[in-house]
């Protein structure tokens, strides 16, 4: 080849390389709002080389002309384009619901769905809030994902609810899991507008939740409120007005009937003054209205993003005097400074206020729904002076009274939220530092006058006040690494915690008035108590987490966590919470490649431990009692005690925990399906254990018992069928677990005093916790009309003795589950979502006491069948002229089940046309008919099956006393946007 031809092809060539070598750049925007998008990815496919864009969404990168660059960004779809000969190459990211819904918050950062190894149930707000009504969280929550139980204390507005995540896991501390709002960590959702939530993550185990260490035993909810998305400002008004009405009344005995029984007791009376034949249930239950405002304003604009919203919420209860109010006022606002700084804030401000109505008590401790059914229909509601009537024979005053009788009132007000700062430096590392506040004040007032009830005129009047302040502080801050080598994916998290929480009470009561004019303690002459304490606690923690990721296919996460707290002793002032989790996308590998069904195909394992510090302040001292009054000299002189003993080894409860999941999606996602086995072993438990005398105390808290929990969980999405103008989607999911007690070092706990009868509750090693514990009911002897049980040899008594009693009952379900279905046709949908619980038993202590016939209290209208001369054959036993207890004694007649399947929301609503919407100069407008709670396919013989009259308590289950119940309620609102 001559030198000439050789100069020619060396520069042609050179040429092309140059070419081929060109830089190719552009600018990265949002097709719905064309602005820039900042830190999109620019990849060259099949290689680790790629770039980010700047704050003004430009990149530039080197190229070949046969190269495929690859355009992402989190919430849009993925673009891929040929360089070709292009230069410039300008791309518009199409926002993606799907691709949003499958980011998924998790502790201190948030991952996509397909790369979470462990077990973390997504609640969507949007699809499962805005057309309900939105006072009540835990109602809202109910039922969306799979080993979530909510347990509720009550029906009324101002009550709270209680969540157990995969099981009850402590004795005798909280069971209840730790809430995260906005990274603000929180133990109270009362005041929490639910129309302000993004979406709900719930970490279920511990690899998930080990993050938060020494909080986490019973799981972590965390809750992330909305943010702008669209340059555009979007207004949005939600509204609706609703009713609410008990489901359920019981059949009581009438005024006759009444008057029948009591003169079998033996009670007589002047009946000629008590001719009423009142129903109190129609009295006391009532058509209750709620109404509530959203109006929130969002967008995000040069780097700016915000959302603003107030809201108003009124709400009457179904039970006379029951009501609550709620202000809500919520501003989130984050701002790229440039490219690599962002500050931000979250703040929420909640004025709330209830009035609430005793339920789970006795009718002579003011019981309102006991007293509904107790009080004689024969009297009326006000005596001829205005003062409320009584129960002929004894001083128990009609149900109005608890209603009416008294102004009480609940205010609080909160402020919660944070401040935060992130800085991107060296290419690959994120700082970010959050200080959040949780500042709480709570105010009670309550007057009984001196005149219109008895119990008022007995302490000539009594007021009331006591007021909470908490005041919590957060200062977090964590250094984030992302990058990426080839096949290797990594992403590290290291940080600090510390954590300060303050409580303050004080409270008064003063009685001795001389009229119902001033209402405040200072117009009482007699103060009966006062009071005023405080305690804090602290909290230092050192965080870290490494997911790492091998060709799409093999991930690993691992957390550790050490937590020093000032609950405990300072032998174990420090606890360590290591957590591992794998998962394997089996989807990905060679041999499913021709499985075009499978979308999606991941086995996951984790293990971990994490702890759970929710005890008293100051466990481990040896605290001082005040009271200790002494006698010197002719005067009481105030002293002090020792109250409890010292345990310098005290600390935290621990819980290990081990998962297996496997998550499978079919054609193309539209059948999605997981699957999760789990053992949860709680040790280390705080337990008071009897200790030797010669300490001079009888028992002290120690770190002794064990509790085990283990399960399945089962959750399926589908998308059934679909077409231009029609589709219908499914969810589902099905829980199982199995609680019981391993260690309670030989001691056996009776808990939960039902009706003065003793304790119906009994926990002891190898046992569920919360199982039923009476006697074996046998019958009514046909001679005597008396009750004989079965006792230990299976022979019948009138009077079994305390070894007779055995389990007799079960609170615990044998599965909680739910189902949902969604159709739209056009501009309808339709939305049935069905709640249920199976195999779990109520022990109806209502009942119990309305059947007893011991004393004046009125009686269910089952009584009339009650036995009255021998040879008569009935369930029911004879009236009781002695007072005697034994034909009511806790027993497995009123153990029932509890089971129910309950239509939990249906929703029927219809969205305007496009073409409306333009002449309207509206962007969405939407109305709705909702009904919660409309039917209830239950057994159970009392108001309602979903009962809890002991709360929180971990060993008291499935009791029902009283118990004010769920509401059926309907409600017409309508959504709009603009």
């Amino acid at each position: 080849m001559g030198i000439k031809n050789y100069l020619v092809c060396c520069f042609s060539l050179f040429g092309c390389m140059v070419f081929a070598q060109q830089e190719r750049s552009g600018q990265v925007t949002a097709e719905e709002t064309n602005m820039p998008i900042p830190g999109a990815n620019v990849v060259i496919k099949g290689t680790n080389k790629g770039v980010v864009t700047d704050f003004d969404g430009n990149y530039s990168i080197e190229a070949e002309s046969q190269d495929t660059l690859v355009f992402s960004y989190v919430g849009f779809l993925t673009q891929e384009i040929l360089a070709g000969n292009r230069n410039t190459i300008n791309v518009n990211l199409v926002e993606s619901a799907e691709a949003l819904s499958e980011v998924v918050v998790v502790g201190y950062g948030s991952q996509k769905r397909e790369d979470i190894t462990g077990a973390v149930g997504v609640i969507n707000a949007a699809e499962t809030f805005e057309e309900r009504p939105n006072n009540d969280l835990g109602s809202l929550i109910q039922g969306q994902a799979a080993g979530v139980q909510v347990l509720k204390s009550s029906g009324k507005p101002s009550a709270g609810f209680n969540i157990r995540v995969r099981g009850t896991s402590s004795i005798t501390a909280g069971s209840d899991p730790l809430y995260v709002i906005d990274g603000v960590p929180t133990t109270d959702t009362r005041s929490l507008n639910p129309s302000d939530i993004e979406s709900i993550s719930i970490l279920k185990d511990a690899s998930s939740a080990a993050i938060y260490g020494a909080q986490g035993a019973n799981g972590v909810v965390l809750i992330t409120t909305k943010q702008g998305k669209s340059e555009k400002a979007k207004f949005q008004f939600d509204s609706y007005v609703g009713v609410a009405q008990v489901w359920k009344t019981l059949e009581v005995l009438n005024a006759e009937q009444y008057r029948d029984l009591m003169t079998e007791l033996g009670y007589n009376t002047q009946w000629d003054q008590y001719q009423e034949n009142t129903d109190w249930q129609d009295k006391v239950f009532r058509d209750a209205l709620s109404h509530n405002y959203q109006l929130s304003v969002s967008g995000k604009n040069n780097g700016t993003q915000y959302y603003i919203s107030g809201g108003y919420l009124s709400q009457e209860g179904a039970v006379r005097s029951a009501e609550m109010e709620r202000f809500s006022f919520k501003t989130n606002l984050s701002k790229e400074v440039n490219d690599w700084l962002k500050i931000g804030t979250n703040i929420n401000y909640t004025h709330y206020s209830d009035v609430d109505v005793t339920d789970n008590a006795a009718v002579n401790q003011g019981g309102v729904l006991l007293g509904v059914l107790a009080t004689p229909p024969n009297i009326g509601v006000y005596n001829e002076d205005g003062t409320f009537t009584s129960n002929p024979f004894q001083d128990w005053e009609n149900p109005i009274s608890s209603t009416d009788g008294a102004e009480r009132g609940y205010k609080n007000q909160r402020l919660l939220g944070n401040i935060y700062t992130e800085v991107d430096f060296l290419k690959n590392f994120t700082f970010k530092t959050n200080f959040g506040i949780d500042y709480n004040a709570d105010r009670y007032d309550y007057f009984l006058d001196p005149f219109r009830t008895s119990y008022g005129r007995a302490l000539n009047g009594s007021s009331q006040y006591n007021t909470n302040i908490n005041n919590y502080f957060i200062w977090d801050n964590t250094l984030t690494y992302k990058n990426t080598f080839g096949d290797h994916k990594i992403e590290g998290l290291v940080g600090s915690v510390f954590q300060k929480n303050r409580w303050e009470y004080s409270n008064i009561e003063r009685r001795n008035f001389a009229s119902a004019e001033i209402t405040t303690p200072g117009a009482g002459s007699e103060i009966v108590g006062a009071s005023a304490g405080k305690s804090e606690k602290t909290n230092a923690s050192f965080i870290s987490r490494v997911n790492y990721d091998y060709k799409n296919r093999y991930l690993l996460t691992a957390n550790f966590r050490a937590d020093g707290s000032s609950n405990f002793g300072p032998n174990n002032k420090w606890g360590y919470f290591p957590s591992f989790s794998a998962g394997w996308r089996i989807s990905s590998e060679s041999f499913l490649e021709n499985a075009d069904a499978i979308s999606e195909l991941k086995l996951r394992a984790g293990w971990g431990i994490v702890g759970n510090d929710n005890v008293g302040s100051y466990a481990y001292l040896a605290r001082v009692g005040s009271g200790g009054n002494y006698p010197i000299g002719g005067q009481t002189m105030p002293g002090t005690y020792p109250a409890t003993i010292a345990n310098n080894d005290l600390k935290w409860e621990e819980s290990e925990q081990t998962n297996i999941g496997i998550d499978l999606g079919l054609y193309d996602g539209k059948i999605k399906f997981s699957v999760d086995a789990y053992k949860k072993r709680n040790y280390d438990l705080l337990f008071s254990v009897p200790i030797p005398t010669g300490t001079g105390f009888g028992d002290a808290i120690q770190n002794v018992g064990e509790v085990e929990n283990k399960g399945l969980e089962f959750q399926l999405n589908t998308v059934n069928y679909t077409t231009e103008d029609f589709s219908w989607s499914t969810s589902a999911n099905l829980s199982f677990n199995r609680n019981k007690a391993i260690n309670l070092v030989g001691k056996t706990i009776a808990t939960g005093s039902v009706a003065s009868r003793g304790n119906i509750s009994l926990v002891k090693e190898g046992e569920p916790l919360g199982k039923f514990y009476g006697y074996v009911w046998g019958g009514v002897d046909p001679q005597t009309g008396n009750v004989y049980y079965i006792d230990q040899d299976g022979e019948s008594t009138f009077e079994p003795t305390a070894d007779d009693r055995r389990y007799i009952g079960d609170p615990n379900p044998d599965f909680i589950y739910s189902l949902g279905n969604n159709f739209t046709y056009k501009e309808f949908g339709l939305d049935i979502f069905l709640q249920g619980s199976q195999g779990n038993d109520i022990f109806n202590a209502s009942r119990l006491q309305m059947e007893s016939m011991i004393d004046s209290k009125n009686q269910l209208a089952s009584v009339l069948n009650r036995w009255r001369q021998p040879g008569d054959i009935t369930d029911i036993p004879r009236v009781n002229t002695e007072s005697s207890t034994n034909n009511s004694r806790l027993s497995n007649r009123y153990v029932e089940d509890g089971s129910y399947l309950r239509f939990k929301a249906i929703t029927f609503s219809y969205s305007f046309k496009e073409n409306t919407l333009d002449k309207l100069h509206l962007e969405a407008l939407k109305f709705y008919l909702t009904g919660e709670n409309l039917i209830t396919i239950t057994d159970y013989s009392g108001f309602d099956p979903q009962v809890n009259a002991f709360g929180a308590d971990n060993l008291v289950q499935g009791v029902d006393f009283g118990t004010y119940p769920q509401t059926r309620n309907v409600i017409f609102g309508m959504n709009v946007r603009f």
